[in-house]
């Protein structure tokens, strides 16, 4: 079996994957991840997850790497990341009552063989209506400032939701486990019957 690599420096990510019971690398991709011009949510995720995956060929040249994106949309408008209290309270703010979706990339990309294995995958994220002390109190307790949609779902998060819509609740958090298991498969690699050294 090729040895994997995942191409993130992302905690959650790297927990995620573990969870497979897969042996695993991690190596952060060097790759600009600006939007480009009329590009939808889709496209974005897409062309990134492919760019982190394949910017580490030259280190891993025989290997199978991992990349992933993710970003939030509400209103047809991308939300990225807060980094602070005030861009988180504004984010919450505005999700409060509306549904939020994650449009989230995978690529598994051969290195060795050059065969690349792009989806994107939907979750939709519908909001109770918040009060602004519930966001303040919600902000101060988690402090989700490097989370897209300025919340941690597997955490207090999920006190935000009336109802969570997706085929894999692991998309949410950035990993999309069930379709990286069917890549994997489809690379002749299945968690549940392979065996390494």
């Amino acid at each position: 079996m090729l040895p994997i690599v995942l191409s993130s420096t992302s905690i959650y990510r790297r927990l995620l994957l573990e969870k497979m019971g897969l042996p695993f690398v991690c190596a952060g991709p060097n790759i600009d991840e600006s939007p480009q011009e009329n590009e939808s949510p889709t496209q974005l995720v897409m062309r990134l997850s492919q760019a982190k995956a394949t910017a580490l060929q030259p280190s891993y040249s025989s290997h199978l790497i991992i990349g992933s994106d993710q970003v939030c949309v509400l209103n047809g408008k991308i939300t990225g990341k807060p980094h602070n209290f005030e861009n988180a309270f504004a984010q919450l703010k505005k999700a409060s009552g509306q549904c939020v979706t994650f449009y989230t990339g995978i690529t598994l990309f051969n290195s060795k063989t050059g065969n690349t294995d792009t989806l994107c995958e939907l979750f939709h994220v519908h909001f109770r209506d918040l009060t602004e002390p519930e966001i303040i109190s919600y902000l101060n307790k988690e402090q989700p400032f490097n989370c897209a949609g300025s919340f941690k779902s597997e955490g207090l998060g999920i006190t935000l939701f009336k109802k969570l819509d997706g085929r894999d609740p692991n998309t949410l958090i950035g990993l999309p486990l069930i379709t990286l298991t069917e890549m994997l498969i489809r690379q002749g690699i299945n968690p549940l019957t392979v065996c390494y050294q």
